[in-house]
């Protein structure tokens, strides 16, 4: 039996990669953030609860990265700052967690000689696409303190698997969605806005994104995992296909049977040159070297999406948050 660490566990992708790996039998090690109340975040009323350890530290300490790794197999690597207008407020923080973080991960994985590490990027790494579709040796533009901390710890992975030979694998899904994510991303956050209104509160509405359900990420992760001929490469977990965000509110309205009005608003805007236009995955090489199929479309992941977001709505929903 395979044992498992991941970092962010307790995070949208990283419970829902967590409950996954204990499903296929894995022994698992989940990794997230110290609190004092000892709270597990979307682990804490995991039906898997129990058949996982749980374990909270701090990405950016060395040590209690380190000492969550011992005996591990396979590492998960999730954790991180992800929203990007919280990056402009403080990029340092970023800094700090994303890459130091990745570093901590790195190298206590090289002390350990763990055999498998997987760093979770993101598409925002490419910035605007400059070719479509985008595959793997796209041109990464750091067009956001977010993205440019997620490029320095890709590369930074891969100087290390160049350097000391550590068998890392970059996994770099576009826009995930599902169940668990924070309302300030763009699917949660129309949901909400339109389960409790008919009024769209939006940045720009003109970029297009490509939109990969949780499951089918959660899936290209195990299957990157098991894939030797990987290590050291980067890899794209996407649909190949685009929705521009005054689409995407369209096709929410329709599944909710809901009228609607977009009102732009300002505050919701990235600044000119941050913004990215235009993400369009080419997936061809996660289908080459490996079985992955991804279950979903984007009409069947938004149902199973809008159902969680009904069943689980809170006096919140609807806010802006940054």
């Amino acid at each position: 039996m395979k044992k498992i660490l991941i970092t962010g566990a307790a995070g949208f992708i990283g419970s829902h990669l967590t409950e996954r790996c204990v499903e296929e039998g894995f022994e698992v090690i989940a990794f997230d953030r110290y609190n004092s109340e000892n709270h597990w975040g979307w682990l804490e009323n995991s039906k898997h609860k129990g058949n996982f350890e749980m374990v909270l530290g701090d990405i950016r300490d060395f040590d209690s990265v380190s000492n969550s790794m011992q005996n591990v197999d396979c590492i998960f690597h999730l954790a991180a700052l992800i929203g990007i207008p919280y990056s402009y407020n403080s990029p340092l923080a970023y800094i700090k967690t994303n890459i130091e973080g990745t570093y901590n991960v790195l190298q206590s994985a090289r002390e350990k000689n763990v055999e498998n590490i997987l760093i979770t990027s993101t598409s925002e790494t490419y910035g605007t696409a400059q070719k479509i579709p985008m595959d793997e040796n796209h041109p990464k533009v750091g067009q956001s303190p977010y993205s440019a901390t997620k490029i320095a710890a890709d590369q930074l992975a891969i100087s290390f698997h160049k350097s000391f030979d550590l068998p890392v694998k970059i996994v770099r899904p576009f826009n995930t969605y599902g169940p668990r994510q924070s309302s300030r991303a763009i699917i949660p956050n129309i949901t909400s806005q339109l389960i409790v209104g008919n009024e769209v509160n939006l940045g720009n509405i003109e970029p297009t994104r490509d939109f990969t359900y949780v499951e089918d990420t959660c899936s290209g992760f195990l299957q990157i995992m098991e894939s030797a001929k990987l290590i050291g490469e980067e890899i794209n977990i996407g649909m190949n296909e685009e929705i521009s965000i005054k689409e995407l509110v369209s096709k929410i309205a329709g599944i909710l049977g809901k009228e609607y009005k977009i009102v732009g608003q300002d505050e919701r805007k990235r600044p000119e040159n941050s913004e990215v236009e235009r993400l369009n995955c080419d997936n061809s090489k996660i289908m080459a070297a490996t079985e992955w199929q991804p279950k979903f479309d984007l009409d069947s992941g938004l149902e199973e999406t809008i159902k969680w977001l009904k069943d689980n709505s809170s006096e919140k929903m609807g806010e802006y948050n940054v």
